[in-house]
This record gives structure tokens, sequence and C-alpha cells, in this order.
């Protein structure tokens, strides 16, 4: 039986060998600016979160980043004064900000494993929750939003980064020669839509890890499911090919974890 979880950890860990974009540390001239107060990080492909989805000053703040390896979100958190743990399932990518925290003397917790387990850390942990695109590469999400949900302390913030399912919905190869042929259906996922051949081409190519669309009722009602309320929304393009002229196909939600005590005094 395929080991998407394995898989998906060597994948990105050839990812970080090749150079992905998603995998270079951010440099020395970021950290300064983000030190003075200059910063800015990313849950999506181009824009920017905006910075009233943060608390005014993160000094003090304990920040899990979550999926978030590379040397990027998490080494600018700390910069700007957050306790920051940074959680992936890529070794290399956990190496990335090891890397930078080392070089620019930063609060910089990592930790290896699969984003839906968080058992090793204690309930009402975390103020802040960053999420950049990443579940894409689980079969469930719905586990990775109860968990989010308990380690976060009542008010915490979850910051998470997703695909529209639609980029799901056509035939890949079509779509990288600019054609938009409709194929498969949503929820979808790599080792159970495409055909036997498609596949082991995946599984053999190192650097291509296996994908999940996963329904917008899981990625939002799976949040309020969980606990959360939704407090911002925005949408951003892919970074390159022809859906992009036609749909933005990235998501970012800010969710709030309810308190319990906030609703029994209503």
């Amino acid at each position: 039986m395929l080991d998407v979880p394995e898989h998906n950890r060597k994948a990105w860990d050839h990812l970080v060998d090749k150079g992905d974009q998603w995998t270079r540390c951010v440099d020395e001239k970021t950290i300064a600016s983000a030190r003075a107060g200059n910063w800015s990080i990313v849950l999506t492909n181009l824009k920017p979160v905006p910075r009233n989805w943060f608390p005014q000053s993160l000094v003090g703040e304990r920040i899990l980043c979550l999926a978030s390896g590379g040397g990027q979100q998490g080494p600018v958190l700390a910069a700007a004064g957050a306790s920051v743990t940074v959680f992936d399932n890529s070794a290399k990518q956990l190496d990335q900000d090891r890397h930078v925290a080392l070089r620019d003397n930063l609060d910089i917790t990592t930790e290896l494993g699969d984003m839906c387990d968080l058992s090793r850390f204690a309930a009402n942990t975390f103020d802040i929750i960053v999420h950049p695109v990443a579940n894409l590469f689980v079969e469930s999400v719905l586990p990775l939003w109860r968990e989010a949900a308990r380690v976060l302390k009542p008010g915490g913030t979850l910051l998470a980064g997703f695909a529209n399912p639609v980029l799901f919905i056509f035939d890949l190869k079509q779509m990288e020669e600019g054609k938009l042929i409709v194929r498969h259906r949503v929820p979808y996922a790599d080792q159970n839509d495409l055909c036997e051949e498609e596949l082991q081409s995946l599984i053999l190519a190192d650097t291509a890890p296996l994908c999940h669309g996963h329904s917008l009722h899981d990625q939002i009602q799976g949040q309020l499911d969980a606990g959360f309320m939704l407090a911002g929304f925005y949408e951003d393009k892919a970074g390159d090919g022809v859906l992009r002229e036609y749909i933005d196909t990235f998501i970012a939600t800010r969710s709030i974890k309810i308190d319990p005590a906030m609703l029994s005094t209503q």
C-alpha cells in the first residue's frame, strides 16, 4: 500500500536539494528588516498576509508554523519577536529553518512530523498557527483542523492557506499545454484518480509530492466544525499557468478559536 506521507517527505527532501522556491531561506536583509518591524509573510502564492491579521506586536506570542518548513515564514516571525515552533514532514525543510536560526540567532524550535498529528503538544499551547498552502499533501484535512483547534489557546488565531479545488478538476498534462479539459471529480487524490501509468510516473519522480483536492466544505466548514469562527478571507492567483487567467486558485482564511467562556456570557 502506498505510504503517502512517506513519499511526500522524500519528495520535499529532494525539492530542497533542487532549490525549489518554497525551500529557499530568507536572507539576512529580510531578517534585519523584520527585527526593525518591517516584515510580511505569505500563506498563498503572491499576496502578503494583511498585517491586521496579526497582533500589533509579536513579542511574547507563541506561534506554530504548521507544515511551514523551508526557512521562510518561521524565521521572519521569530525576527519580529515571536517564539516560533516550525513543524514539517521534511527533515531537509526543517534544516533550512535551523540554518537561519543559527545564522541570525533566532528563537526557533523545529519538529518533524505529520501535520495531522500534533499529539506531542499539549492543549492550549499556541497563540497563533501559521499554515501556508500545504494541506493538499494530506488525504484528509479534518484531523488537521481538529488538532489545530486543540493546540491553540481559546481566542487564538489560525491563519491558513489552501488550494481552490477547481485546480484539480482538469487534466494536468493538458493544462500544462494550455488546454482546460475537465477530467476529475472533487474531492481528488493523485493515488486514486490517476491511471496507473500516471501515478507511477509521479512516484518515480522524486520531486513530485502526491496531491489532494479537498472540497471547500472540508476546508471551510471543517474549520467551523472544529471550533473556529471565520474572521478573514482573501484569494490569490497561481504563479503561472492557463488557469490564472480565469480564476484565483488559492485561498487564505483567518479563523479564531472560539472561547467557550465568551459563549457562556452571551
